[in-house]
């Protein structure tokens, strides 16, 4: 049995135990047994999100098995969110834009994320000088986001940096929002395999689909993969003037998640799939959908060479 150690509440289902960081850590407690946590967003009809639920209205099953829910929260916590941001020559007329809704974003989201950004043509770089692994400044922002756009794209690439680099942020909550068109013509990932990097992650993915209907390297189904894979949602707003708004759903989704966490009634460490599901029970009469991923790896039993 593993003791006195600190669990660290991730944006999506896996059982982690790890150490206590020096960052703000409402959702941090000490445990004797593996716990599986899964961020929740709970939204209307209409998508907004809904808040007041408690514990006991919700349901949680691994497996078919329900499971008894041990650790809640559904308070606004700060979170670690990568801009992922298509900069390949299509995005040229629509820059404007994008930086405009990127720090309509900063200005919704809580005071205390930590923000990095992802740019990407045919090569996927971090936007912020390398001494600077994430920032709460939006000058900084928007000077990440300013490189003139051109090239060909590499979407899948640029994902699975920024799955890597939100690994390292100090906030519970981590979030990746995308903003591309969805084609890739350029990655050295291939798109199962960046899938099985996102359902293994953390990190709730948002995607933004930024084209044209003209525009021939449209991909709305990779897009929509993306987001779904890990709990996320996929936005495809009609007009560039709708972005700013998109950014700002965003960014009251991921500060109006809630957080559950359970031990798994199957003790076996095998490594292998388990299929979560998440309901409301309580809906005041209206209906109510619950985006989280659809379930976690196990963990593996540790191996000792002699």
């Amino acid at each position: 049995m593993i003791r006195a150690l600190t669990l660290i509440a991730l944006l999506g289902g896996g059982s982690v135990l790890a150490q206590q960081s020096q960052a703000e850590a409402p959702l941090r407690i000490a445990v004797d047994v593996d716990l599986v946590v899964f961020n929740v967003t709970v939204t209307d009809q209409e998508g907004q999100p809904v808040a007041g639920l408690r514990s006991a209205d919700f349901v949680l099953s691994e497996d078919g098995h329900a499971q008894a829910i041990t650790l809640f929260s559904g308070d606004e916590v700060p979170a670690s969110v990568g801009l992922i941001v298509d900069n390949s020559g299509s995005m040229v007329d629509k820059r404007a834009e994008v930086i405009t809704a990127a720090l309509a974003f900063m200005a919704a989201s809580h005071p205390g994320d930590e923000l990095f950004v992802v740019n990407f043509n045919e090569r996927a770089s971090l936007g912020l000088p390398a001494s600077i692994r994430f920032t709460s400044d939006a000058g900084q922002l928007r000077s990440a986001l300013l490189p003139v756009p051109t090239g060909l794209t590499a979407l899948y690439d640029a994902v699975a940096l920024g799955l890597e680099h939100v690994g390292a942020g100090t906030r519970d909550r981590k979030a990746l929002v995308v903003l591309s068109d969805g084609g890739d013509n350029a990655s050295r990932w291939r798109l199962d395999d960046l899938l099985e990097l996102a359902r293994r992650s953390s990190a709730t993915i948002y995607t933004i689909g930024a084209y044209d209907e003209t525009n021939r390297d449209r991909n709305p189904r990779v897009l929509r993969q993306i987001a779904a894979v890990t709990g996320g949602r996929a936005y495809f707003p009609r007009a560039l003037t709708d972005l700013s708004q998109v950014w700002r759903d965003i960014a009251g989704g991921i500060r109006s998640q809630y957080t559950l966490g359970y031990a798994s009634s199957n003790p076996a460490r095998d490594g292998v799939f388990r299929k979560v599901t998440v309901t409301v029970r309580r809906n005041g009469g209206r209906e109510l959908r619950v985006l989280t991923r659809d379930g976690y790896f196990a963990p593996a039993a540790t191996v000792i060479a002699r």
